[in-house]
């Protein structure tokens, strides 16, 4: 057991942090400013459970996650083409095919474990050596359709609360102003951060990361050396 939480621990923590702020920051803090506005309007308040099925909770947690998985997606496709010198989160950028990430796992020899499509090839490897950034697009296809689908039905609880057309849909609510402005203000963000940590790496280290070049590495060197 203590071999697994320390083979797993930054999973684990990360978890824990996730599910935490989820379940416990947002979710909870959610409903109670639901179930304020609720009040002010009139209409009862709703148990935690209730409130886990409003267009409120789904329109705030998938608008996230959308960005997020956006974040992810791009950041892998383009960080298997583009290079910045410098950057712990580059490939090298003066041997282009010879990073590890470059080699065609075709002509590696197989070993007792290589994982099951390496050694069966055709399309099951095809799929398996994009499988990382596949993973992302589709995680961010769901929670973009999510973030609509939760978006339509708290802007329809708003216009039937103001006695105003109450009849959005998932499809609807994909052309209008307000989702996109909740999309574009997260998306941004997601890419600041993204070129944050690819520039700031060029210049600042963090001991013991690797996230980080070593700290004695010049500002040239690129990758974690």
């Amino acid at each position: 057991m203590k071999r697994f939480v320390r083979d797993n621990a930054l999973s684990l923590v990360l978890f824990v942090l996730f599910f935490g702020f989820l379940a416990i920051g947002q979710t909870l803090t959610g409903q109670r400013e639901y179930n304020s506005g609720q009040l002010q309007h009139g209409q009862p308040a709703v148990s935690f459970l209730e409130y886990l099925t409003t267009g409120h909770f789904r329109e705030a947690t998938f608008e996230n996650w959308e960005s997020e998985f956006l974040q992810m997606a791009a950041y892998v496709f383009l960080t298997a083409f583009l290079v910045q010198r410098g950057s712990a989160e580059s490939k090298k950028p003066d041997h282009e095919g010879d990073n590890p990430q470059d080699i065609d796992p075709r002509s590696v020899p197989a070993r007792p474990d290589t994982p099951g499509p390496v050694k069966a090839g055709g399309l099951r490897l095809q799929l398996y050596e994009n499988s990382l950034g596949l993973f992302f697009a589709v995680a961010f296809a769901a929670s973009f359709l999510l973030h609509a689908n939760g978006g339509a039905s708290e802007y329809n609880s708003e216009q039937a609360e103001h006695g105003e057309r109450a009849g959005y849909n998932t499809w609807s609510y994909l052309t209008t102003s307000r989702f996109w402005f909740e999309s574009f203000q997260n998306w941004q963000s997601e890419f600041l951060a993204v070129l944050a940590i690819v520039v700031f790496t060029v210049f600042l280290r963090q001991r013991g990361s690797p996230e980080s070049k070593p700290v004695a590495a010049t500002h040239s060197d690129t990758g974690t050396v």
